[in-house]
C-alpha cells in the first residue's frame, strides 16, 4: 500500500507538473483571443464608418449605386487611395498589400516579433481601403492586426521564441474565426498557413483563441452563414466527373491571379512618382471601373450571393472574374491595403457560375443549378491561390453550413492545390517571400543560413602559392600545410587557378617533368569562385552543385580573400540551432 501511494503522488506530481506548464500559454492564449475578436470588430465597423463618410451609406454597394452621380463613385477610392498611402509610406510601411506575408516572414525570420504599430496603421488603412472602394479583402488585414496583438503580447511579456510564434499563430486565427465567423476554418489556416504545426502545444491556445474570439464576433454580429447556399444533393456518380474539370479551371484561374498580382506589383515599381500619388492614381482607375461594375468593389459578397443563387448572367460572370483579378490587383500594386482571401472567394464565384451555367445548358436534367458550381469553385479559388486545401474546405463549408457540397468540394480543391502547385513556384502568400529571397519551403535550415554572408564564416588566411611554383615547391607546400587545395595566385595576387593533391601525384612520379612543368601548366583554371557578401545558403548550393568542399573568395578585383569550407558553414548552423534550443527552454 505504501508502494502503491507513492506512485500515486509521483503520477500525480507529472500529471500537476503538466497543467502548470501549459496553463500560462492557455491564459495568454483567451487573452489574445479575446483582444483580437474586439480587434476584428472595431475593424468591420471602422469600415462601416468610412464607407458612410464616403457614400452615406453602410449597406452592401449593390444597394445604392445607381443612386449616386458619376463622380460620388470615382472620387472616393481615389481620396481614399491617397489616404491609405500617406498612412503606409508614412507610419508602416508593412502595412501595405494583403498583410499575410509579412506575418509568414515575421515568424520564420524574426520570431514572430511584429512591430507594435503596425496592427494600428493596418486597422486605419484597410478600413479606409475597403470602405471608400478599393477591391480587396478583410481577411489579410486581420490576420495581420490579430498578429500584431499577439506578437505584442508575446513581446511585452518576454515570452521564449516557441511561445512568440505560438501567440503570432493565435492572433491570426481569431482574426479569421472572428471575420468569417468560422472558428475552425481560422485555426487550420494558422496552423496549415502560418505555423505549419499541428501539435499540441501550438494547436490548444490557437483553438482557444479562435473559439473566444468566434463567440465575440457572434455576439455583436449574430450566428448567421455568410453566403445563401444553394440546395444540392448528388444525383449521380456521373454529377462527381465535372468537379474534376472544375478542379483544373479553378487551378489555371488562380495562377493567373498569382501572376497577374505580381506582374502589376513590377510594373507599378517602375512609376517614379510618390506613393501617395500612385495610391490616388490606382484609386482613380478603380472608381471608373466602379461606374461600369460596381460589383467588383470590396469584398464582393452582394455579387457572389447573386451568382450562388443563379441571378446573375453568365457572361457578366465571365468577365467579372477576370476584371476581379485586375481591379484587386491594381489596388494592391497601386499601394492600396487589403486582402487577397475574398477576391479569391468571388473569383471562384464568377467563374464556377459561368462554368455550372454552360453544364446546365449542356446536361439541364442531371445539373439542376448552376450555383453549386459557384460554390465549389470558391474553394477551389481558394485551395489555389494559398496551397491549403484543408483550410479552403473547412472555410467554404463553415461560410454555407452546407454538408452535401463536401465531396464535390474535396475533389475540387484538391485537384486545384496540385495543378496550381504544379505550375507556380509559390502561392499567392509564399510569392511575395520569395520574391524577397525568403524561401519557407526550405524550413528553418535555409533561414538559419541566410543569416550569413560568406565573410562572416570564411577563413582569411587561405591556401595559396605562387602560380610560377615549380612541382617540388608545389609538394612541399602541401606537406607543409597539409591542405587538400593549394590556390594559385599571379604576381598582382589575382586568383589564377587551383590544385589538388591528386592533380600533383598524376605528374610527381616523373622526375622530367618535374624540371619542365610549373604550378599553373597543371592547375585547374576553371574555378568556382565566390564573394564576401554573398549570401552563405548560395554558397552551399554551389558547393553540392560541383561536388566540393570549399570556395575561394575574392575580391572585387579579383584577389584571393579567403576560403569558405564546408565544415565551417555546418558548425555555424549547429550552433545557431543550439542557441535557438537554449532561448526555447527559457
Amino acid at each position: 500500500m505504501p508502494q502503491q501511494n507513492v506512485c500515486d503522488s509521483h503520477n500525480w506530481l507529472a500529471v500537476s507538473s503538466r497543467i502548470n506548464m501549459h496553463t500560462p500559454m492557455l491564459l495568454l492564449a483567451l487573452g489574445v483571443g479575446v483582444l483580437a475578436g474586439y480587434g476584428s470588430v472595431v475593424f468591420r465597423y471602422a469600415i462601416d464608418a468610412v464607407q458612410v463618410v464616403f457614400y452615406q451609406n453602410s449597406t452592401d454597394f449593390l444597394t445604392f449605386y445607381n443612386t449616386l452621380p458619376w463622380y460620388a463613385i470615382v472620387l472616393p477610392p481615389t481620396i481614399g487611395g491617397a489616404v491609405v498611402g500617406f498612412l503606409t509610406s508614412k507610419g508602416a510601411p508593412e502595412a501595405k498589400g494583403h498583410g499575410v506575408p509579412e506575418v509568414m516572414e515575421a515568424i520564420a525570420l524574426r520570431d514572430g516579433v511584429i512591430r507594435k504599430r503596425v496592427a494600428v496603421v493596418k486597422i486605419a488603412a484597410s478600413a479606409i481601403c475597403i470602405g471608400s472602394g478599393g477591391s480587396v479583402g478583410r481577411e489579410g488585414p486581420i490576420v495581420q492586426i490579430g498578429s500584431g496583438i499577439g506578437s505584442t503580447i508575446g513581446q511585452f511579456l518576454k515570452v521564449n521564441r516557441t511561445n512568440q510564434r505560438t501567440l503570432v499563430g493565435c492572433g491570426a486565427a481569431a482574426g479569421i474565426a472572428a471575420t468569417f465567423n468560422a472558428p475552425i476554418a481560422g485555426i487550420l489556416f494558422a496552423l496549415e498557413i502560418l505555423l505549419g504545426d499541428f501539435g499540441f502545444a501550438a494547436f490548444s491556445p490557437v483553438v482557444l483563441s479562435s473559439v473566444t474570439a468566434t463567440a465575440i464576433s457572434r455576439y455583436y454580429f449574430g450566428d448567421f452563414p455568410a453566403f445563401i447556399s444553394p440546395v444540392y444533393k448528388i444525383g449521380s456518380l456521373w454529377e462527381l466527373g465535372l468537379f474534376p474539370i472544375l478542379g483544373v479551371l479553378s487551378a489555371l484561374m488562380a495562377v493567373l491571379f498569382v501572376v497577374t498580382l505580381y506582374k502589376m506589383e513590377d510594373l507599378a515599381d517602375l512609376i517614379p512618382i510618390p506613393p501617395i500619388l500612385k495610391a490616388a492614381l490606382g484609386g482613380l482607375c478603380i472608381g471608373g471601373i466602379l461606374l461600369l461594375f460596381p460589383e467588383i468593389m470590396g469584398v464582393g459578397y452582394g455579387a457572389i450571393n447573386l451568382s450562388l443563387m443563379d441571378k446573375m448572367a453568365w457572361g457578366t460572370m465571365l468577365i467579372l472574374a477576370f476584371l476581379k483579378i485586375f481591379a484587386t490587383s491594381l489596388t494592391i500594386s497601386s499601394g492600396g491595403s487589403g486582402g487577397i482571401f475574398a477576391p479569391s472567394l468571388f473569383i471562384g464565384a464568377m467563374i464556377g457560375g459561368a462554368f455550372g451555367f454552360a453544364v446546365h445548358y449542356v446536361f439541364p436534367a442531371v445539373i439542376p443549378s448552376p450555383g453549386i458550381f459557384a460554390l465549389v469553385a470558391m474553394g477551389g479559388l481558394v485551395a489555389g491561390t494559398t496551397y491549403a486545401p484543408i483550410t479552403a474546405i473547412l472555410i467554404i463549408f463553415e461560410l454555407t453550413s452546407n454538408y452535401h457540397i463536401i465531396l464535390p468540394l474535396m475533389l475540387t480543391c484538391i485537384i486545384s492545390t496540385f495543378l496550381a502547385s504544379a505550375i507556380s513556384p509559390g502561392s499567392i502568400y509564399t510569392m511575395k517571400l520569395l520574391r524577397r529571397g525568403v524561401d519557407l519551403r526550405g524550413g528553418m535550415e535555409q533561414n538559419i543560413l541566410k543569416k550569413y554572408k560568406v565573410k562572416d564564416l570564411m577563413h582569411t588566411q587561405p591556401d595559396m602559392l605562387y602560380e610560377g611554383a615549380t612541382l617540388k615547391q608545389v609538394f612541399e607546400t602541401f606537406q607543409r600545410k597539409n591542405a587538400p587545395y593549394l590556390y594559385l595566385v599571379d604576381k598582382n595576387g589575382e586568383l589564377s587557378g587551383i590544385i589538388s593533391f591528386r592533380d600533383l601525384r598524376s605528374v610527381l612520379a616523373d622526375e622530367y617533368l618535374d624540371n619542365l612543368l610549373i604550378a599553373k601548366d597543371i592547375a585547374t583554371t576553371c574555378i568556382q569562385t565566390v564573394r564576401g557578401e554573398d549570401v552563405v545558403l548560395g554558397a552551399l548550393h554551389r558547393m553540392a552543385a560541383f561536388s566540393i568542399s570549399q570556395l575561394p573568395v575574392v575580391g572585387n578585383d579579383g584577389k584571393l580573400v579567403g576560403t569558405l569550407r564546408e565544415q565551417d558553414v555546418l558548425a555555424a548552423y549547429d550552433q545557431s540551432v543550439v542557441g535557438i534550443q537554449l532561448r526555447d527552454s527559457v
